[in-house]
């Protein structure tokens, strides 16, 4: 079997260790700053061998193409047959036009926190009827339990999770139950605990800084095959995985000066797969950026990217639902509702306007007339939006449960690609908290001392913000399953299958055309209506009912949070119950 690593920082010489035997390496006459040597024998090197590198007598680091870590980040790596797993069935091929994506954390889905355990849960997903599973990252960190976002060893899976056997039985179950998966991957930083890239070569650079430090470095010297490295990493995930899609996380953190950026680099990489296996791939950018050509194609002048998350409708509705006024929620909660008739029709609410968070005019408008609405993922709560909350508290710990489905409802019938986060379809009771477990008594130590000074600039008490480090802050967080099956739970529950089932079947609800959306309000009544198609939506956040005038079409019920009586032939007013909301459709 063929070893091979770039370290160009070796100095004289580099050695593999594997299954305990020491092997030197020779530079690659053909590739700079490569060493390569075959090890194993005629027989070959057996699935789970260890092995290691050695420069320049220095100890042995783990591979930075590991496929497995079985020791954690600072073991030896270990050898992955990935074609020692028989596949039982296809990907389903779904894109994102009539998707609807689940965020799953594997770690809190189940008290387990194991993908076989996640697998077990599978069924629920379909009977809710998603189209695609998004696992948060599963990248190796120090310990068992975090957010994953502090991942290293871009190739490899965390152990506690299952490591790579559990993810490709995953992935399988999901497939047979006709459901796509997405991988969310942090290209922006890495670790930094358990972090052994700088000692082989120009991974990080100092030309720019980031908030983790050192930005990863895709264009100074070296960059070429630190870019390679990330391509390589995103690739092994949709072949050898068969992973459907990759959210790429902060790709605004992402400091590239080059002519030809690394995500069009990778979109171009990604769409070339997908034409050599015959199934959509698809990538969905995480920026904070309000730029449309994030997402445009690159024959057109953009990344090429094919959805991006869009913060700025869950900002405007965060504040429609709460009347929340702090930090980047303020220019939204002036007119909230105007704020989220804004992103209905024009995608962001920065669009060339100025940001007072910023303190600058930040955005630029999308050219509603061409970009496709499934582009844009719409959402009423994330893991970020809820856990970077100083008590992890999600929209049902102070909302109605009319509210909820208000909430669901603006999200499953609106123009974007919906995305749930995990125990949101329920209104789940448990909180999403902020948790770690580093290994590091110093970085521990500064993680809780970081999060509880942050907080408190915001009037929060230290005691009231919870100790990351504490195993109870990770098990708070854990869905609570027996939660469902009982009121008000279930209800809630039962409204998300509906509304998502009605995106299924109403053509008009999965129209692309975002210049078909066509929007009425009333800020102080606090009703918002807006009609797509045969479709009309109307929603009631007062704690009052609400009078909303409809025109002359004869209309029919598809959906009622609370029963409502339509009137007659000729028009009038919709009464909607207060903190309610209501589905329409032309009449037959």
């Amino acid at each position: 079997m063929l070893f091979e690593v770039w370290a160009p920082n070796a100095r004289e010489r580099v050695e593999l260790e594997l299954e305990g035997a020491r092997h030197p390496m020779e530079r690659d006459p053909l590739r700079e700053g490569w060493w390569t040597v075959a090890a194993g024998g005629s027989g070959g090197v057996p699935d789970g061998a260890r092995y290691g590198f050695s420069l320049d007598g220095g100890p042995m680091l783990p591979d930075p193409r590991s496929r497995r870590q079985p020791d954690g980040p600072d073991g030896l790596s270990a050898v992955v047959d990935h074609g020692a797993y028989a596949w039982r069935h296809e990907p389903p091929g779904r894109g994102l036009r009539g998707a609807v994506l689940y965020e799953l954390h594997v770690g809190t889905y189940t008290p387990e926190g194991t993908l076989d355990a996640a697998a077990r849960r599978l069924d629920h997903l379909v009977r809710l009827g998603v189209t695609h599973v998004e696992l948060m990252p599963l990248c190796p960190f120090p310990g068992r339990h975090g957010w994953g976002y502090e991942g290293v060893s871009l190739w490899a899976v965390h152990e506690p999770y299952g490591g790579p056997a559990a993810l490709r039985r995953f992935v399988d179950a999901a497939h047979g139950l006709g459901l796509g998966v997405v991988l969310d991957v942090v290209h922006n930083h890495l670790g930094p605990s358990g972090n052994h890239l700088p000692a082989f070569g120009p991974y990080f650079t100092e030309t720019h800084h980031t908030p983790w430090g050192a930005a990863v470095n895709l264009d100074a010297p070296g960059s070429d095959e630190v870019r390679a490295y990330l391509l390589g990493s995103a690739l092994a995930w949709l072949r050898d995985y068969r992973i459907d899609g990759l959210r790429l996380d902060a790709v605004h953190a992402l400091a590239d000066t080059r002519a030809l950026t690394f995500l069009e680099e990778l979109s171009a990489a990604v769409d070339g797969l997908a034409a050599e296996r015959g199934r959509e791939l698809f990538l969905v950018a995480e920026s904070d950026l309000c730029d449309p050509r994030t997402t445009t194609p690159r024959a057109e002048g953009g990344l090429g990217l094919h959805a991006q998350w869009n913060d700025d409708f869950h900002h405007a509705l965060h504040t429609a639902l709460t009347g929340e006024a702090q930090g980047y929620y303020a220019d939204f909660a002036r007119a909230p509702l105007a704020a989220l008739a804004k992103t209905l029709g024009e995608v962001f609410f920065h669009n060339g306007t100025f940001s007072s968070f910023r303190g600058r005019t930040h955005g630029r408008p999308v050219d509603v007339e061409h970009a496709p609405a499934h582009r844009f993922l719409g959402y009423a709560q994330t893991h970020d939006q809820v856990g970077n909350r100083a008590q992890g508290d999600r929209l049902a710990a102070s909302l109605s449960s009319g509210l909820l489905a208000c909430a669901a409802a603006l999200v499953l019938t609106g123009p974007f690609t919906p995305m749930l986060f995990m125990g949101e379809e329920w209104g789940a009771g448990t909180p999403w908290q902020f948790f770690t477990d580093h290994t590091d008594p110093e970085l521990a130590d500064a993680v809780r001392r970081g999060r509880r000074r942050e907080f408190a600039e915001h009037g929060w008490r230290e005691e009231d913000v919870p100790d990351p480090q504490d195993p109870a802050t990770r098990d708070r967080s854990c869905l609570d399953w027996s939660e469902p099956e009982r009121e008000p739970h279930a209800r809630l529950l039962d409204w998300y299958r509906r509304l998502v089932a009605l995106r299924a079947a109403e053509p008009d609800l999965t129209d692309p055309d975002l210049a078909a959306v066509h929007v009425s309000y009333d800020e102080e009544a606090r009703w918002f209506a807006y009609r797509r198609g045969d479709v009309r939506v109307v929603v009631n956040l007062a704690d009052r009912p609400a009078r909303v005038p409809l025109g002359p079409d004869g209309l029919r019920v598809l959906a009622a949070w609370e029963p409502v009586e339509l009137p007659g032939p000729e028009g009038g007013e919709l009464l909607v119950p207060a903190e309610s909301c209501v589905v329409l459709a032309a009449s037959l």
